[in-house]
C-alpha cells in the first residue's frame, strides 16, 4: 500500500467495481463501516454481492439503494425493531439473491477462504432445516471417525471494509473491542479497505504491537473518517445511536419513504462531516473505562 498520500473516502470507494463481494459488518453490530456504504450509494455502485454475518441496517440500506443483486449472509434486518424493510421487500419480490448461512457457517466459509481450502466442515449445520432451502452445503463422511459432518465452501470476497479506531499511513491497524470475523474476512480478501476514526503515525502502533489486528500487507487502502460507524457503536469513541435506528425503521417502509429518507441522509450530503451535522444525539462516551497498563521492552 502506498503509504502517501492517503486517499479520500470518494477515491477509495471508487476503485470497488459494480459486481463485486463484498464484506462488511463483520463485528456483529459494531464498527460497521456505514460511511462506506453511503458513499457506495452515492457512486452507484450496483450488482454487489454483500458478505456477513448480522449486518444491521446497512445491508438493508443498499439494498433500498438499488445497489444490490445478492447477499449471502445469516441476519439482515433491524436490530432495534425486527425487520429490515428494505430487503424484506426485495426477497419477497425475487429482486436479490440471497445464500443463507448461520453466523457460524458464514465465519468458517471465510476461514476456508483465508486458509486457502476448498472447505470447513463442521456438525452444527445438521441440526437444522438449511437443506431445506439449500444445495449450498454437502453432507458428508469424516474420513477419520465415520461421522457424518456438513461441508462449507470458503468464500473469498473481493473486497472486506472494516472500520477501526486507529491506523497508520502504512496500513497497520489497531483495533479493540468486539471484532467478531473481521480476521478472516481480512484474510479470504482479494482487497482490503479500511476507514479509521484517526491516522497515527507508526511510531503509535508499535507502542502496542499486540492490538495490531491487520497488518499493512493486506490492505488496500487506508482512509481516515471519523464517525466512519455511525450509527453503529466503535468502543471508546462514540456510542450507538439507538434513536437513528427507530426512526430508520419509522421512515422507511415503503420505497417511496426509503428514497426521502436517502434523499437527506445519503445523496443530500457531500461527505461524513456533513452527514454529522444532521446527527443530533449525544454519543460520548461518559464514563471511560481504561484498561491496565502494558509494559514492553527489551
Amino acid at each position: 500500500m502506498a503509504a502517501n498520500p492517503l486517499p479520500t473516502l470518494e477515491e477509495a470507494v471508487s476503485e470497488i467495481e459494480s459486481g463485486s463481494s463484498v464484506a462488511a459488518g463483520l463485528a456483529l453490530e459494531h464498527a460497521i463501516p456505514f460511511a462506506v456504504g453511503h458513499e457506495l450509494l452515492r457512486q452507484g455502485t450496483d450488482d454487489l454481492t454483500m458478505i456477513g454475518p448480522i449486518s444491521d441496517l446497512l445491508f438493508d440500506q443498499l439494498v433500498g439503494g438499488g445497489a444490490v443483486s445478492g447477499i449471502r449472509a445469516a441476519w439482515v434486518g433491524n436490530v432495534s425493531a425486527g425487520t429490515g424493510y428494505r430487503f424484506r421487500e426485495a426477497v419477497e419480490n425475487d429482486r436479490i439473491r440471497v445464500e443463507n448461512h448461520s453466523n457460524f457457517s458464514i465465519a468458517l466459509a471465510l476461514k476456508a477462504g483465508a486458509m486457502g481450502v476448498p472447505y470447513l466442515p463442521t456438525r452444527s449445520l445438521l441440526g437444522s432445516d438449511i437443506f431445506k432451502e439449500s444445495d449450498l452445503f454437502a453432507r458428508a463422511e469424516d474420513p477419520f471417525t465415520g461421522d457424518e459432518v456438513v461441508q462449507v465452501p470458503a468464500v473469498n470476497p473481493d473486497w472486506t471494509v472494516v472500520h477501526a479506531q486507529r491506523a497508520s499511513t502504512e496500513g497497520d491497524v489497531h483495533m479493540w473491542g468486539n471484532t467478531g470475523i473481521t480476521d478472516p474476512a481480512v484474510g479470504a480478501a482479494e482487497n482490503v479497505l479500511v476507514t479509521t476514526e484517526e491516522v497515527v503515525d507508526s511510531e503509535t502502533i508499535k507502542s502496542d504491537p499486540s492490538r495490531t489486528a491487520i497488518t499493512r500487507e493486506q490492505v488496500t487502502a487506508v482512509v481516515e473518517c471519523p464517525f466512519g460507524a455511525h450509527p453503529s457503536p466503535l468502543t471508546g469513541h462514540y456510542n450507538r445511536d439507538n434513536e437513528y435506528y427507530l426512526d430508520y425503521h419509522s421512515q422507511t417502509d415503503t420505497q417511496e419513504a426509503f428514497d426521502e429518507w436517502a434523499d437527506e441522509w445519503v445523496y443530500g450530503v457531500e461527505n461524513r462531516d456533513e452527514y454529522m451535522e444532521l446527527v443530533d444525539a449525544d454519543l460520548s462516551i461518559t464514563e471511560p473505562t481504561v484498561a491496565a497498563e502494558v509494559q514492553y521492552g527489551q
